[in-house]
């Protein structure tokens, strides 16, 4: 994928050293304090984070163009890291325990049954994954069982079901294009909102939940989502390129609150990122962050305008 948008949109107030926007601020002596150096303002180390976004952009492509069912393979490998990582997460974080065996043997039911019974088959693997969570954390008493059971049922909703809409999109008619059109705007998302963060970023958009995420940036991701939205949805489905203009809103307008609930979750737990992975950017869910929630709208939306029967 591409450099993290949330990492990179600069915000004058939020860098080391910055007083208030636009200003320079002073060091302790009286005089100026040095700019901030260009890789504060590109956040992460972006060669490193541009190596492994063209790392899994060709696994992807591979597994999509030459067996499209691959990719519900790779769907599944991505289940199972998501689901450690956001475990071990609420661990470190904040001593939650979640049913971790349970979650992972459940999320892979959710993923592969999704593929040959749709979502009724996603909905009985992921109510039989509630019940197994129940179980397995009755072993353990009463103590914190609430917030366990909690978390747990966060981490079955938030990373499996959210990808088997993924598969839904992947193994429908025109599958391909449907996933292409998905990972397509999100990635638009994350490479306009990052260059009109990177170049004109000043207001804060939500500056206690991430403070380097700005409004410029926000416009640019939209500019970029909604431009690739109209073009896949007119070359891919020959359908009129302004419905794709739509396609492209909502989906960055989604991938933008994924951003933002996982920065909610890790600032909740104390962590800055989900876990060490990815080089450049973090952990897989640091990653996932945008693209969970978003397979589900994605699912909608070309459901309606390219509907599957």
């Amino acid at each position: 994928m591409t450099p993290s948008s949330d990492a990179a949109v600069p915000v004058t107030s939020d860098l080391p050293g910055a007083g208030p926007a636009g200003t320079p601020a002073s060091s302790g002596d009286g005089a100026p304090a040095a700019p901030p150096s260009r890789r504060a303002r590109l956040g992460r180390n972006l060669v490193a984070a541009i190596a492994v976004g063209l790392g899994l952009g060709a696994a992807i492509l591979l597994s999509l163009l030459i067996v499209p069912q691959a990719f519900v393979g790779l769907l599944a490998i991505v289940t199972a890291i998501g689901t450690w990582e956001l475990a071990g997460a609420l661990r470190r974080g904040a001593g939650i325990q979640v049913a971790l065996p349970v979650l992972l043997l459940g999320g892979q039911a959710v993923v592969w049954l999704s593929w040959p019974f749709g979502l009724r088959g996603a909905v009985i693997a992921l109510a039989a994954t509630v019940l197994g969570c129940l179980l397995w954390r009755m072993r353990t008493g009463a103590a914190h069982f609430v917030r366990d059971i909690g978390a747990s049922l966060f981490v079955a909703v938030y990373v499996p079901l959210f990808i088997a809409f993924a598969v839904q999109l992947t193994v429908a008619p025109q599958g391909v294009g449907r996933v292409l059109t998905f990972l397509i705007c999100v990635i638009a998302s994350d490479v306009g909102g990052y260059a009109a963060g990177v170049i004109a970023g000043r207001h804060p958009m939500a500056p206690t939940i991430s403070p380097k995420k700005s409004w410029e940036g926000f416009a640019g991701s939209q500019l970029a989502g909604m431009t690739a939205g109209a073009l896949c949805v007119a070359l891919l489905f020959g359908i009129p390129w302004y419905w794709g203009l739509l396609v492209g809103a909502l989906l960055v307008a989604t991938a933008t609150l994924g951003d933002l609930v996982e920065s909610l979750v890790k600032r909740d737990l104390g962590i800055k990122d989900m876990g060490t992975l990815l080089p450049g950017h973090g952990g897989l869910m640091d990653r996932l962050d945008s693209l969970l929630p978003t397979a589900f709208v994605a699912w909608a939306a070309l459901g309606i305008l390219v509907p599957v029967a």
